[in-house]
């Protein structure tokens, strides 16, 4: 039911905003040159490697595996960059990773493949499932959480993920998109401020 249900907003959500994609597509090919689309290996259910859709925000020849940006004016954002971040509008490629099956509407963030060695065994149950465009780490606070606190948000999802959560997750999660809280990170880690995670 859950992957029906990914099929059908997805599809949805594209057809409704294909207009909308095509102007940011075009948006950033003419200010900021090719590529427009940022892509990017990330770790999927049980550790499986896909290729991941962003809209890009950043300069090209910026190191792909940087810190994320602490606030807005980080140099490494285009002008653009800039603004589809406030409203999360660069995450909007990845409802096409939905669609192919690689994640879902609902699901903890994917990270990286290489930091998947960090974490303890409790930390490796967020693998259990597919990844998704948005979480309960994303509606609990966000750039707020350190990188031990959305780990442990993502595996308290796996272990009481129903229904109702999904949809107070998408509901919330549109409501924070507007209000355009919490999205740059503050801090990383509890013991490392230097290194980048996905948000």
């Amino acid at each position: 039911m859950k992957r029906l249900f990914d099929i059908a907003l997805s599809s949805l959500v594209i057809v409704i905003l294909s207009p909308f994609l095509l102007i940011i597509l075009l948006a950033i090919r003419v200010s900021d040159k090719e590529p427009a689309i940022f892509r990017q290996e990330r770790a999927g259910k049980n550790g499986k490697p896909f290729i991941f859709y962003k809209f890009r925000t950043m300069r090209l020849g910026v190191e792909p595996f940087g810190p994320s940006p602490k606030s807005a004016k980080d140099s490494r954002l285009t002008k653009i960059g800039r603004f589809l971040r406030e409203y999360s509008l660069d995450e909007l490629p990845q409802l096409f990773n939905v669609l192919k099956g690689d994640m879902s509407i609902v699901g903890p963030r994917p990270l990286y493949l290489s930091q998947m060695a960090e974490w303890n065994e409790r930390q490796k149950k967020r693998l259990l499932v597919k990844p998704g465009l948005t979480g309960l780490a994303q509606i609990s606070g966000r750039g707020e959480l350190t990188r031990e606190e959305k780990l442990e948000l993502d595996v308290k999802y796996v272990e009481t993920k129903t229904l109702g959560l999904n949809l107070k997750i998408i509901l919330t999660t549109i409501t924070l998109v507007f209000r355009r809280k919490s999205i740059y990170e503050k801090r990383y880690s509890k013991t490392e401020c230097t290194r980048g995670e996905s948000k």
